[in-house]
Parts: structure tokens; sequence; C-alpha cells
């Protein structure tokens, strides 16, 4: 486990994509991971967007994970309510984000003025790429839904 501060150190890195490789964006029941790293070299992590439900077209989840296991950063949308350590509900659309003791256990409502229309699962990529600090993102090839 992390530290509050070591956790809020790596979501705070800039990275970026270690390949330049075109981001193929996938479709229903899909998914993809890609490689991520910080400028200076030192740490890395990786995306995952995960597209698995088949039923709800728009469920989606976009994560940054460090060392491959531990969740800084988790958004979900599109899927069932969300409900925290303290008994306190969510519904879908949240905000994961690592919390010492309790790793991605607790979610937050969205931020709108960073998610601003959670329904273009391309767009918001962009946004979710943008607040977890990936500098160069490559192209996105968007799917139809």
């Amino acid at each position: 486990m992390l530290t509050q501060q070591e956790a809020d150190e790596l979501m705070a890195l800039d990275k970026r994509f270690v390949d330049a490789d075109p981001v193929e964006f996938p479709g229903p029941g899909g998914s993809l991971v890609r490689s991520l790293m910080s400028l200076d070299g030192r740490e890395s992590f990786l995306l995952d967007v995960n597209r698995r439900g088949r039923i709800r077209l728009t469920k989606c989840t976009y994560q940054e994970r460090y060392a491959a296991t531990i969740i800084l950063v988790r958004l979900d949308l599109g899927g069932p309510p969300h409900t925290n350590p303290d008994g306190t509900e969510l519904p879908c659309s949240h905000l994961h984000r690592y919390r010492e003791g309790y790793e991605d256990r607790w979610a937050k409502s969205l931020p709108t003025n960073v998610f601003t229309d959670t329904s273009d699962l391309c767009a918001t990529l962009e946004e979710f790429l943008s607040f977890c600090n990936v500098r160069d993102v490559p192209p996105i090839q968007k799917v139809l839904i």
C-alpha cells in the first residue's frame, strides 16, 4: 500500500504513453491496456479502458494503475451505483481516487468542470487522460458506440 502523500505525488506526475501508436478505443465488450511512463522515466503506470457491459453500450471504466495492481484513479460510467465504506451511495457516473487505508473503495461525484459530456466516451477518455496528467496523447481511433 501507498501513503496518501506517495499516491498524490504519483497522480500529480506528468506522464506520457510509452509508444506513440494510436489509441484504439475498444468496442462494446472490449478492453484496452496501454503503458504509461512518467516524463522523467522513473515511474511506470498502466491505463485501462474497459467496456465489459454488452447491454449498456455507454458502460465504461477508465483507470490509471501504478505497480500493476494499485489503482490511483478510476472513472466509472454508465454502471451501477457505488456504496462508500461509510454507507453513502453515489449514482454512476462517479470518480474513485486512491485513499490511504481504503485504496480505490471511496468514490466522489464527477467534477463537471473536468468531465463535460460523459455520453461521448472518446472525449471523456481525453478528459480522463488530461486529469491524470498524460501529455502528448497519440490520436484516439474512435469507434461507433
